[in-house]
């Protein structure tokens, strides 16, 4: 309740930074104009899992190894309950949206590294199964086109500098006019 009052630590700003990067691209009007992602809550809590996922991949990778990847999935669970409690769900409803939220973030996860391992084809599958319902099939391939280039630049990125927050993700205007592969 009063958080507010605890002082942050630098860690603490930095998860908090990344987070908020996360949340601010998955935002991206692109997304819904130009990869016509669906503009419902669905469908902008599936671009932050999806931008979430990307870059716990890469914190993944880091020398840091577990910790900054799961302070940021502690902040995002946060977040996500937080806002449940704004939204006005009751307290016992939270744990299991809760736990739903967990469950769908760990299966896209799931499926996203499989399906990045796969190829670009079964990557814009599993994005059309998680983020289109079936219903976008080239919107998905240009939507793992997105992806796959974005990695690609974040990967770009020193491991030190990545978990501190030192970097920025791709410009999703020169992404979205990518091919299918």
């Amino acid at each position: 309740m009063f958080s507010f009052l605890k002082k942050s630590t630098p860690e603490q700003r930095t998860i908090e930074a990344i987070y908020g990067m996360i949340v601010a691209q998955a935002r991206q009007p692109a997304f819904y104009a130009a990869f016509n992602v669906p503009d419902t809550v669905d469908g902008r809590f599936d671009m932050v899992l999806l931008h979430l996922w990307m870059v716990l991949r890469m914190l993944r990778q880091g020398p840091a190894e577990e910790g900054p990847a799961q302070k940021l999935f502690d902040h995002f669970c946060t977040d996500m309950d937080d806002n449940l409690r704004e939204m006005g769900v009751g307290d016992l409803t939270v744990p299991k949206r809760m736990q739903k939220f967990g469950e769908a973030f760990y299966g896209r996860s799931a499926a996203y590294d499989a399906a990045l391992d796969a190829g670009h084809a079964e990557l814009a599958a599993a994005l059309n199964r998680n983020i289109f319902n079936e219903a976008g099939p080239a919107n998905a391939g240009r939507l793992a086109a997105y992806v796959t280039g974005a990695l690609e630049q974040l990967d770009k990125v020193d491991r030190v500098a990545f978990a501190r927050g030192e970097w920025q993700f791709p410009s999703v205007g020169g992404l979205a006019e990518g091919s299918t592969r």
